[in-house]
């Protein structure tokens, strides 16, 4: 195994973002407003663009500043995060143009894959998308190059926090 820079990344940003998703995606199947659902998919699309968390300005500018949030800083690979992102935003994406198509069942059930992964992520610390990024490092994908933390399973998250 190869030695790597990890970066420091917040999990607790990324937990909100994932968070938020859930909400939304519940309120948009709830209320039949897939209007919601485009949102999210819109948060989750700049967000892969900008290389960042799509709901995470609510971490950085109301929770974490408040104190209702504490940092979660891991030493991990932001890469496989953002990757689990764009994928999310691609089946919000489907989903939401399925909706708009007329077709709910297929629109709903891509919003609903999104809710499901989303809480693995944020209440059972297992990041499908992440995994899959770690799985196409291990095929020797073209773009994808990082390995997991050490004694990291791939797609779990880190055990040991950053210090300081």
């Amino acid at each position: 195994m190869t030695t790597q820079l990890l970066q420091k990344v917040d999990h607790s940003v990324l937990k909100t973002n994932q968070l938020i998703i859930i909400s939304l995606n519940i309120l948009a199947f709830v209320f039949n407003q897939p209007l919601l659902a485009v949102l999210v998919a819109l948060a989750m699309g700049a967000g892969s663009l900008l290389k960042r968390p799509g709901f995470g300005f609510v971490y950085t500018s109301l929770l974490k500043p408040r104190g209702w949030m504490k940092p979660d800083v891991l030493d991990d690979n932001p890469e496989p995060h953002r990757f689990a992102q764009f994928m999310g935003f691609l089946f919000m994406a489907a989903g939401s143009v399925s909706l708009f198509l007329g077709s709910a069942l297929l629109g709903w059930t891509l919003v609903w894959i999104v809710v499901a992964l989303a809480a693995l992520n944020a209440f059972g610390g297992f990041c499908v998308g992440c995994a899959m990024y770690y799985w196409l490092v291990r095929l020797n994908v073209p773009g994808f190059s990082k390995q997991p933390p050490a004694n990291t399973f791939p797609g779990a998250k880190p055990r040991v926090s950053v210090s300081g």
